[in-house]
């Protein structure tokens, strides 16, 4: 992936290239010198849907604008410097912070893991193959990067102690086993360290990075959510939009089919396999790496309806459709108030944070100027910070001026706060604040065998994305 300095597209930032997603169900990866032709072609501002997106992807659809829900204009006003993120697996290593550490005892046998470009929905199926359970056994406290050397670790429910043999897998290592008495929930982590090799820039910039790093750690950074949450077609919030209005058809239609969001052109041949209704034949071109199209397909091909392929998808996938939804409107709602210079103050009506903390407390739409002015000293002093949506049906909303972004970023999604509920979302909703706190954070540059490079180092609160703060410091293109 490229930081493109000093490019745009017509929307005045350069996006780059959306990496692969298997938590979307979409990911691509190891199909051919055609496949990796079209993942390594360059971003342009794609005329079929207004966005940047690979210059050869394709469409048989008709051109329209749709929705870019990646991360918007940077707070930062200083140039781009250049570089490239996770070149080699080895250049982007996560290592979760645990919450707290198994007991010893209880039904559920705790595991480190330690994956190599891997996608997320790869370990899960390694997982359920090896201890010969349901997804729903497997237990997680968040999904890692793919092209990363990621540690963390994860949950199996296995009641009774049972012969398993050892996991081997060239990409996957157990690193220790303990048990707890319960699973592992989404969230259950404190936050994730990171260890990053910028490659394609000048060491020298080194200076420049330390200094905006400094000015990042004393004010924070824009907490948008990365690229990956979208997924590799940028269509994943569609997807959950489509599946919480519960138009089925539509949501195989778009996963499936030819006609919408552009796809990489190795691909045409199945999707247009489904719209002429050669659904086994078409099953068997989608590969592991596309778990929801191959589930889908499948389904279709054993004769299910629309709404029967949709149910057939593994569940962690639809999730993460509803979460893209999710960080979709809040990602609108975030570069309205960076655009408005509001972000990182408060507005009469907010959700405050306090730091380091899930407190959160409402700021009165009608609060007085003294008032006011002496939230504003505590929100500069980051004692707290504005939030914004992360919709369910126990949300916290804003009111006043800061519930206009809201519902116009709503509305710029096309969705409305009755989607964000059962049985599409299973979660219950949250406040997610404006800026990220870093800490632990170190820069250095030097040589190694495969080029210079400047390291980052840093821990981010979970929920953070490293490439988000990596786009504010080195500027655009780099999620």
């Amino acid at each position: 992936m490229t930081i493109e300095a000093g490019t745009s597209d017509a929307g005045g930032e350069s996006q780059g290239v959306p990496e692969p997603n298997a938590g979307q169900g979409n990911a691509s990866e190891s199909r051919g010198s055609d496949a990796r032709a079209s993942r390594n072609a360059p971003p342009v501002f794609h005329p079929a849907c207004g966005f940047a997106l690979p210059a050869d992807w394709i469409t048989l659809g008709k051109p329209r604008v749709r929705f870019d829900p990646r991360p918007g204009p940077r707070a930062s006003s200083e140039p781009p410097i250049g570089g490239r993120l996770k070149e080699r697996a080895e250049d982007f290593l996560v290592e979760e912070i645990p919450l707290y550490a198994p007991c010893g005892e209880g039904e559920h046998l705790y595991l480190g893991i330690q994956k190599t470009n891997m996608p997320h929905s790869e370990m899960l199926s390694l997982l359920c193959r090896h201890f010969n359970v349901e997804e729903s056994a497997i237990g997680f406290a968040g999904m890692k990067d793919r092209v990363a050397v990621t540690q963390q670790t994860v949950s199996i429910h296995l009641p009774k102690d049972r012969p398993v043999g050892e996991l081997r897998h060239e990409r996957l290592a157990v690193m220790w086993a303990m048990r707890h008495q319960n699973k592992l929930r989404r969230g259950h982590l404190k936050g994730n360290r990171f260890a990053i090799r910028v490659r394609g820039v000048d060491p020298l910039a080194v200076r420049t990075v330390k200094r905006r790093m400094e000015e990042v750690a004393r004010s924070g950074a824009p907490d948008y959510y990365g690229e990956q949450r979208f997924g590799y077609r940028v269509n994943s919030h569609l997807l959950g939009l489509l599946y919480a209005r519960g138009e089925w058809q539509a949501v195989l239609d778009e996963l499936l089919g030819a006609h919408g969001t552009p796809f990489p052109p190795h691909q045409r041949e199945q999707r247009e396999m489904y719209e002429s209704g050669a659904f086994e034949e078409g099953a068997r071109r989608w590969k592991l790496h596309d778990p929801a199209e191959l589930v889908a397909m499948r389904s279709l091909a054993r004769g299910r309806d629309a709404a029967g392929a949709v149910r057939a998808i593994p569940a962690h996938i639809k999730s993460f459709w509803m979460s893209a939804l999710q960080g979709a409107v809040y990602n609108a709602t975030l570069a309205a108030r960076i655009r408005d210079q509001t972000y990182a103050t408060i507005l009469p009506g907010d959700v405050a944070m306090l730091a380091g903390t899930a407190s959160i407390f409402r700021v009165p739409a009608d609060i007085s100027e003294a008032d006011l002015a002496r939230e504003r000293t505590r929100c500069l002093e980051r004692e707290v910070s504005p939030t914004g949506p992360v919709h369910g049906p126990s949300m916290v909303e804003a009111s006043g001026d800061a519930l206009r972004y809201e519902h116009e970023a709503l509305a710029l999604v096309g969705a409305n706060e009755g989607l964000f509920a059962p049985p599409a979302l299973e979660a219950l909703g949250a406040r997610r604040p404006f800026r990220i706190e870093v800490s632990n954070w170190e820069i250095d540059a030097g040589v190694d065998l495969h080029g210079a490079f400047i390291r980052l180092a840093f821990d981010l609160p979970k929920g953070a994305f490293a490439t988000v703060l990596c786009r504010e410091l080195l500027g655009f293109g780099v999620d």
